[in-house]
């Protein structure tokens, strides 16, 4: 059943929707998950990513590795963090992007 008027709840427009979001509903759409110390002072469960945030990725590759927000790369839908790089095959050393729902804020 439809929710709302003006909101498609057809997968395809929904989709496309989301993919074609303009910048600053990017930002919105890119939150992530609070700590729990965080959700208790806050009152709130997940907050839009900025730069200079602290993190911990909690699922892949860096797994448990934490570090500051670098870069909120808005246009890939993904965040660069401190220390989370991958070497070259010439050995320059470039960041890795992270989905901002696979990380939890630790501190604002």
């Amino acid at each position: 059943m439809k929710v709302k008027a003006t909101v498609s709840s057809t997968a395809r427009k929904a989709r496309k929707a989301h993919f074609n979001a303009p910048s600053h509903l990017r930002q919105k759409i890119m939150s992530a998950t609070l700590s729990k110390e965080l959700r208790t002072k806050y009152n709130v469960r997940s907050i839009p990513i900025r730069r200079d945030d602290e993190v911990m990725v909690m699922r892949g590759q860096f797994k448990e590795r934490d570090g500051k927000v670098t870069q909120v790369y808005r246009k890939k839908w993904r965040i660069h963090i401190e220390r989370v790089t991958r070497d070259k095959v010439n050995g320059q050393t470039v960041p890795v992007g992270i989905h901002p729902s696979k990380v939890v804020i630790t501190k604002i």
